[in-house]
């Protein structure tokens, strides 16, 4: 299986942004502390609503649980 930061990179240079959406709230998932998983969370925010994905009002729910927006 492929590493997360291999299939971010490829989604990247795919400009693949609804495959960005998931990938990046699975890092904030598996994030060692706070402050990165709210860096990722804002990266999967930030694309949910370029694509228009439903998911940005959940994303925004957990930075706002956060005190992050």
């Amino acid at each position: 299986m492929r590493s997360l930061q291999d299939r971010l990179l490829d989604a990247h240079a795919r400009d693949d942004r609804a495959a960005l959406v998931a990938l990046y709230a699975e890092a904030a998932d598996g994030a060692g502390d706070l402050d990165a998983a709210c860096f990722f969370l804002t990266h999967a925010y930030i694309f949910a609503l370029e694509v228009g994905d439903p998911v940005s009002d959940a994303l925004y729910q957990r930075l706002h649980a956060e005190g992050r927006v």
